[in-house]
């Protein structure tokens, strides 16, 4: 019998590279700790330099910067924004802040993402309707890229903006460009599980120099330019951090190789489990470059032995860390009554899925531990 792991392996644990620490001191040093400065500014040019051009600007969060693009979008009472249903609730959650309904979109199942041809689906039927949504926001689910050429051939005859999620995603690519620099503009997160971390923090990207501009004022309680505090608007303190930016400058130096690490894990766990009767990877179509920043697996329960929750359980029994694939949001309580378009693909990975521990500092033994364990519930 397989004795416990003496110290628990989480999902996808923070991995600090070391030049954090003294860019930390450096900003404490300097007594900028309060939002804004120098580490903030830097941290927008090496994001928008890794993004190949464009620009950027950092904030609270990745559901923050959603907010802001569909608050510059106007969205509201009455609007109706469209998301993939297979996602985390802060893809959806910040149309239902602006008042707005979102209308979720089933995956495909070669990419687990937004469906382009149910996309269209839908919007011909708004179309039909006149009730065109403000936005479409295309997830780039566990660091895999949507078909975005697709999705936005599909939104150009519409006029539609599409929003990449790309909270999960970055260092992944599409044809061979970051991912998120397709559409209107792109947002990521940087919460303390992501490939890279600044503790909490997110940034907007787009090429529309005037697009950050307006996010960035917004995002700083939207103050005029007066000698006093003057506001003509209602804006958030929605700003990053000096402070956290400098652990951002730190990561985003080692950001290539978290990636390469992230997919070594994946590799290691295709090796030893790829022959395992009844489970199967997250696809990479040939045009997604996936950074792997989670290893996802479904399961077929007839073939296996077992199903996800067990593996789920016994992998918990044993100080490992696991999780369900996201529960789509069609079938979240809170979203009970929101439109979708689909759902069969995205509810069987549900049910199929389970997320393996993927951190980018995971030994071999421990890669080993989590695979021994695995394989010890197939009846082969």
């Amino acid at each position: 019998m397989t004795a416990p792991w003496p110290k628990r392996i989480y999902l996808s644990p923070p991995h600090m590279a070391g030049p954090e620490l003294e860019y930390l001191k450096e900003a404490y040093q300097s007594n900028w700790i309060a939002p804004l400065g120098p580490f903030v500014d830097r941290l927008e040019s090496d994001f928008a330099a890794y993004m190949q051009g464009g620009y950027a600007t950092a904030v609270s969060s990745g559901t923050a910067a959603l907010h802001l693009l569909l608050r510059i979008l106007g969205a509201g009472p009455g609007d109706r924004v469209f998301c993939s249903t297979l996602t985390f609730c802060a893809s959806a959650n910040p149309v239902i802040y602006q008042g707005a309904e979102p209308v979720f979109i089933d995956s495909d199942s070669s990419s687990w993402n937004m469906d382009p041809q149910l996309l269209e689906e839908a919007l011909k039927q708004a179309g039909r309707e006149n009730r065109l949504p403000k936005a479409v926001i295309a997830v780039h689910l566990y660091g895999q890229s949507s078909d975005m050429d697709a999705i936005m051939a599909v939104c150009k005859p519409y006029g539609i903006p599409v929003i990449e999620d790309a909270a999960e995603a970055l260092g992944a690519q599409y044809k061979g460009r970051p991912a998120g620099t397709t559409g209107w503009a792109s947002v990521f997160s940087f919460n303390g599980n992501k490939m890279i971390t600044t503790s909490g923090g997110g940034m907007i990207w787009s090429n529309d120099e005037k697009l950050i501009q307006r996010a960035r004022f917004l995002s700083t309680q939207a103050r005029d330019p007066a000698p006093h505090y003057e506001h003509s608007e209602i804006g958030y303190n929605y700003r990053m951090s000096n402070l956290l930016a400098a652990v951002g400058v730190g990561q985003m130096e080692v950001l290539d190789q978290r990636v390469r690490q992230a997919r070594a894990v994946y590799e290691y766990y295709v090796q030893r489990l790829g022959a395992v009767p009844g489970i199967s990877f997250m696809p990479e179509p040939v045009w997604s470059f996936h950074s792997r920043w989670l290893t996802c697996i479904t399961l077929d329960a007839g073939r296996f032995g077992t199903d996800p929750e067990a593996v789920r359980n016994h992998l918990e029994n044993h100080h490992v860390e696991s999780r369900p694939l996201w529960k789509p949001m069609h079938m979240q309580p809170v979203f009970r009554n929101c439109p979708i378009f689909g759902g069969n693909v995205s509810g069987t990975l549900f049910e199929r899925g389970l997320c393996l521990p993927s951190g980018t500092a995971m030994t071999k033994k421990e890669l080993d531990y989590v695979c021994t364990l695995i394989e010890s519930l197939s009846p082969e």
